[in-house]
């Protein structure tokens, strides 16, 4: 007798109780090749573990999605759009609240199509999971990474200085067709926003005051971006297009934070920015913005040229820029407040 996969079962069994609950025994067991009996063994241990429910009669019983629930789809990248995947293989599938709703879908199709504008690969798969705690997002394409698209288009070489521009936003290596602001945005969407690439991975949380870290990773070639919504987030579309916009109408992407951690060198026990090129790399792309919030959490020490560079001449060179310090400890705001 032929032994089911349950956790292979659960990518496409979510999809099957919405297209033909009635008839999910016979679908099982046509799909697995196994005996009625035993797929509807199957379905029960699936009712007991939340990812169906059943209804009716014994004679007319039909199976519906549970409180879990997953679509796993793998798609060929040529000619591929992003917002039908989405309508007919995704939405039909989960039930959300309308904004977060809105903010899945937003973050689903702006890193759909950085898969297919920017990977350079043949085959993007989707994987898209609903608990009841949680909604998670996972696209993965098997291009040749996030990191050497920049590397190729912006000559950065380091992951790490990589990672410090895409964190401020408006990096796109297509700049004619993109703005660069859906990686940006989606990750500020979310609670949990993970990428892995070229073996680097860097990580943020919210209740980490979404601050980017290295993390492990995985071990796939091209790029996989990793998210996670609470369901019971407060957080909207809305107000985070509204926190980055000057005019607070969430019309345009004109205020950034930026990370200053992951530009800083470590030793002595702390984190320091000392030299007028690390200024000139925290505002380089900024004067697209009106205002920059520079986070200077776990900066433990900043050097006259670093405080000069940044604060003064660079200052005046930019004067429509409005530079915002934030979480400075009292050393680093002293020498600010030399310069």
């Amino acid at each position: 007798m032929a032994r089911i996969d349950l956790n292979a079962t659960t990518h496409w069994i979510t999809a099957a109780a919405i297209s033909d609950g009635h008839r999910l025994p016979d679908l099982l067991a046509e799909r697995l090749g196994v005996t009625r009996r035993s797929a509807c063994n199957a379905l029960r241990r699936l009712v007991a573990l939340q990812w169906l429910t059943v209804h009716g009669s014994a004679r007319r019983r039909a199976y519906r999605p549970g409180a879990l629930r997953q679509v796993v789809r793998r798609y060929p990248i040529a000619g591929l759009e992003e917002d039908a995947p989405w309508r007919h293989d995704f939405a039909p599938c989960f039930e959300l609240a309308p904004e977060l709703l809105r903010m899945v879908r937003h973050a689903y199709t702006e890193l759909l199509n950085n898969a297919v504008s920017h990977s350079g690969g043949t085959r993007v798969t989707v994987s898209m999971r609903q608990t009841p705690l949680q909604v998670q997002l996972l696209i993965s394409d098997d291009g040749c990474g996030l990191f050497e698209r920049i590397q190729q288009g912006h000559a950065i070489a380091d992951p790490a200085l990589a990672m410090f521009e895409l964190a401020k936003g408006k990096l796109t290596t297509a700049p004619e067709r993109h703005r660069g602001h859906g990686l940006y945005f989606s990750s500020r969407l979310a609670d949990v926003f993970d990428i892995h690439a070229n073996g680097v991975a860097y990580q943020c949380r919210n209740w980490d005051e979404r601050r980017w870290h290295a993390g492990r990773p995985v071990a796939r070639v091209g790029t996989t971006v990793f998210l996670a919504f609470a369901i019971g987030t407060p957080r909207t579309l809305d107000e985070v297009a509204r926190r980055h916009s000057a005019d607070g109408a969430g019309t345009r992407f004109d205020c950034t934070e930026v990370p200053l951690h992951l530009l800083a060198q470590g030793g002595g026990g702390g984190l320091a920015l000392v030299s007028r090129a690390e200024a000139r790399r925290v505002v380089a792309r900024l004067a697209g913005f009106e205002r920059a919030e520079l986070d200077f959490g776990g900066i433990t020490e900043i050097g006259q040229g670093f405080a000069d560079e940044l604060f003064r001449v660079l200052h005046r060179e930019l004067p429509r820029l409005e530079l915002v310090p934030r979480r400075m400890s009292e050393r680093v705001a002293a020498m600010a407040a030399a310069v």
